[in-house]
């Protein structure tokens, strides 16, 4: 099943709701920057390259909405969309890789009507390279993948996610193509269930095997033998090999080196931010502590209960066997070669 969580309409953008997901798959069709930037926030679309495309396409709807003839009025219109984008999660980088080409492409245009045109196309060459990212991506990572492995995956970094193949599980996938027999152990992702409801639902489609178990599984299931890799996906991967990628992340990194296991980092060089030296210095987006205290709306603690709710973890690169790219698959020294494939 080929998998369209983004398409564009011309004068919209239409979204495969995640939130709907398992149960039903209800599309979305946006016409302003201002319903996309909600879309985010409430993670009717996510996963780090999805974002930075839709938040383009976002770019390109308030362009063609600025009634303004003059340039410079029309650029400090367009200024308040970018800014209401670049609001939305601060963690990924390809939100703001993207960002930076629209307002590139937008200063350098020489009138209104040219520069608009320019941002349209400008979004489309965004979404149509991170498809093809993520395809030669997991072409790469299948090669770390032997025939009868069982792989722990978290969080979803499928179509959903990147709406191309996919980063880990884009990899899977594509190991499954090959013909190898796998297996796939996917965490339910607290605490907003998206392995439960996005992973599971994405390997269900794909045929591949699966099982599904809780994030405070994975140390039983390492330390019996019953996992060969771990593979997740990345929001952010700094000049030092640290990555922000899912809150959970850095427990399976450490899990999987204290029982001698590779974990893997798959991720399209758009998610690399060389600007940042180490994790110490990404943003972790912190969202609402209702997030942890209720599952879809239900209460599961006392009234009144604090909480507490990072959205991402840093894994630092000690941790991680390689880093798989679509320009190949990097191992320590990592200063050395992220330099090489960005």
């Amino acid at each position: 099943m080929s998998i369209k969580a983004i398409e564009w309409l011309d004068d919209r953008v239409k979204i495969l709701d995640q939130t709907r997901l398992p149960r039903k798959e209800v599309y979305l069709e946006l016409s302003d920057y201002q319903s996309i930037a909600s879309a985010i926030v409430e993670l009717k679309i996510r996963g780090a390259p999805a974002i930075g495309i839709v938040g383009a396409y976002a770019i390109a709807l308030s362009a063609l909405k600025i009634e303004s003839a003059q340039k410079d009025e029309f650029l400090a219109k367009l200024r308040i969309a970018i800014q209401t984008i670049a609001a939305t999660r601060p963690t990924a980088s390809n939100l703001f890789l993207a960002i930076d080409r629209m307002q590139k492409v937008a200063e350098a245009g020489e009138d209104v009507k040219q520069i608009k045109a320019a941002l349209v196309n400008e979004a489309v060459k965004i979404h149509a390279e991170a498809a093809e990212l993520t395809r030669r991506l997991s072409r790469h990572g299948a090669e770390l993948i032997k025939d009868d492995f069982t792989i722990l995956t978290h969080c979803n970094a499928g179509a959903l996610a990147t709406t191309g193949y996919g980063t880990a599980l884009g990899v899977i996938k594509q190991a499954k193509e090959q013909g190898k027999n796998i297996k796939v152990l996917a965490t339910e992702t607290r605490p907003l269930l998206q392995g439960a409801r996005l992973t599971a639902w994405e390997l269900k489609q794909a045929n591949i095997p699966f099982t599904l178990i809780t994030d405070s599984m994975a140390g039983y299931f390492i330390s019996r033998g019953e996992v060969d890799c771990v593979i997740v996906g990345a929001d952010r991967i700094v000049a030092n090999g640290d990555t922000a990628n899912k809150i959970g992340t850095y427990t399976l990194a450490v899990l999987a080196k204290e029982n001698g296991i590779p974990f893997y980092v798959a991720a399209p060089t758009t998610t690399i931010d060389t600007s940042l030296a180490s994790g110490d210095e990404i943003p972790i987006e912190q969202r609402s502590p209702a997030e942890v205290t209720h599952i879809q709306g239900v209460s599961i603690a006392p009234e009144g209960t604090q909480a507490r709710n990072p959205a991402f973890d840093v894994t630092p690169h000690r941790y991680i066997t390689a880093i798989i790219t679509e320009n190949g698959i990097i191992t320590e020294p990592y200063g050395e070669g992220i330099k090489g494939v960005v």
